[in-house]
């Protein structure tokens, strides 16, 4: 090419097959699935299979395994979704939000957003006296929280943490 190098662009892992995608969907069904019974699912050996689990823990794909307890079980039964708008949205009063709410486990999510809103955190409680707990002591209490919205679920339809792969 006129004695110019050309570049190559490498990827350092190769996209995604449809094994892969069969790993992954299993596995977020079922995290302690044992590595012959995930071989034998997608019809490969168990080396090549742990080989390919490794290969996709390694790439980032697979974060973390974790168990999902059942909150009604746990005694959990309430689930508020709640827009939470800040005084500021500069750089320093997110941070310091972010920082605050990753300290207390009632919140289970929180996602800044865009729109009216800063943020929509979900919250897990017990009954109506432990909510106005979790909003009066904790959410309102926040680092630039200059309004809370609460909406209080009656029952979840769906639930999932898999991904659509």
């Amino acid at each position: 090419m006129n004695g110019q190098k050309v570049k190559f662009m490498t990827t350092p892992y190769p996209p995604l097959d449809d094994r892969d995608r069969a790993i992954l969907r299993l596995l977020q069904e079922d995290g302690r699935l044992a590595n012959a019974e995930l071989a034998m699912q997608i019809n490969l050996s168990p080396s090549a299979c742990l080989r390919r689990v490794k290969l996709l823990e390694e790439r980032g794909l697979i974060s973390r395994y974790v168990m999902l307890l059942d909150e009604k079980v746990a005694g959990l039964s309430g689930t508020a979704f709640v827009l939470v708008t800040l005084d500021q949205q500069g750089r320093a009063a997110l941070d310091a939000f972010e920082e605050a709410i990753q300290k207390h486990p009632e919140v289970t999510e929180c996602c800044l957003l865009a729109g009216a809103a800063d943020y929509m955190v979900r919250v897990a409680y017990a009954d109506s006296v432990d909510f106005e707990r979790i909003h009066t002591e904790i959410l309102t209490q926040l680092p630039g929280v200059v309004r809370v919205q609460s909406t209080l679920a009656l029952r979840t339809v769906k639930r999932t943490t898999a991904l659509p792969l």
